[in-house]
């Protein structure tokens, strides 16, 4: 495993984990995780663009240092961009405290962010157009002036995921919310696997939560985003319960599982 120097911009600090698989680079990209308390929703999704594109672009070439030097010019961007306005201080509700007694003896997450089938598909798909998907939008629940709003899609490709999280942040008001939590599985039948991925976008382990219930409840080919604009009251433990109540409540109105199965919060 290896990681990415500092880029020096201690402001926009940014941290790199990257596995070489035994077939890289000849035909397979590397595993990479990205980390940094700031990089959430759209900053996240424009940083793994760049670095999608430039592996699809340089397939079988060594390009660890293209990517080095791609990170550094996003941050050297980021920080001489004139909006002044911190995601770090936007995309945070301090609800942290609960996690360690929120979980059960023996109880995992879902590990998200895993791209290397994502890449490879990417890769293998090259840059063909894939029609926008439709995208439905559920009832929103309130609760103490924090108000969640589920958003359900069908996909089939990573890109048409990053198709609808793009549609989805065109809307305004979808754009501001204080976290727009993320999850999606999708069944590949040739291999008879499952490609899955989740985003917190600084809901800490929300993303988990949610590419769980979509696991236990055995959903393919969908995407579900939960919108959350935060009320200024801590809701703890209560907050899972709402985004994983959204995303049933819409999976039943869209047909996606029966209004019979019923799932523990």
């Amino acid at each position: 495993m290896a990681t990415t120097p500092d880029t020096g911009l201690e402001e926009e600090n940014l941290h790199k984990q990257v596995i070489l698989p035994s077939e890289y680079p000849t035909s397979a990209p590397p595993i990479y995780q990205l980390n940094a308390p700031w990089l959430r929703g759209p900053e996240r999704m424009e940083l793994s663009n760049r670095l999608e594109e430039s592996y699809v672009q340089n397939i079988g070439e060594s390009i660890l240092y293209l990517w080095v030097e791609t990170i550094r010019e996003f941050l050297v961007e980021k920080s001489h961009s004139a909006d002044s306005e911190s995601p770090v201080l936007k995309k945070t509700t301090e609800e942290v405290e609960d996690l360690e007694d929120d979980f059960s003896p023996g109880f995992q997450l879902p590990k998200c962010q895993d791209q290397i089938q994502a890449l490879a598909l990417l890769a293998s798909e090259g840059l063909e157009d894939e029609e926008l998907p439709p995208i439905k939008h559920g009832e929103p629940i309130t609760d103490r002036r924090s108000t969640f709003q589920p958003h359900l899609a069908p996909v089939v490709t990573p890109k048409q995921v990053k198709m609808v999280l793009d549609k989805l942040y065109a809307n305004r008001k979808i754009a501001s919310a204080t976290h727009n939590i993320h999850a999606y599985r999708i069944y590949c039948e040739d291999k008879q696997t499952f490609l899955q991925d989740c985003e917190d976008d600084g809901e800490t382990a929300a993303g988990g939560r949610l590419l769980h219930l979509l696991q236990i409840l055995d959903v393919r080919n969908v995407m579900v985003v939960v919108s959350r604009w935060y009320g200024g009251i801590l809701l703890g433990p209560d907050r899972f319960k709402h985004i994983n109540n959204c995303a049933r409540n819409i999976l039943v109105e869209e047909n996606y599982i029966e209004s019979t199965v019923s799932v523990l919060g």
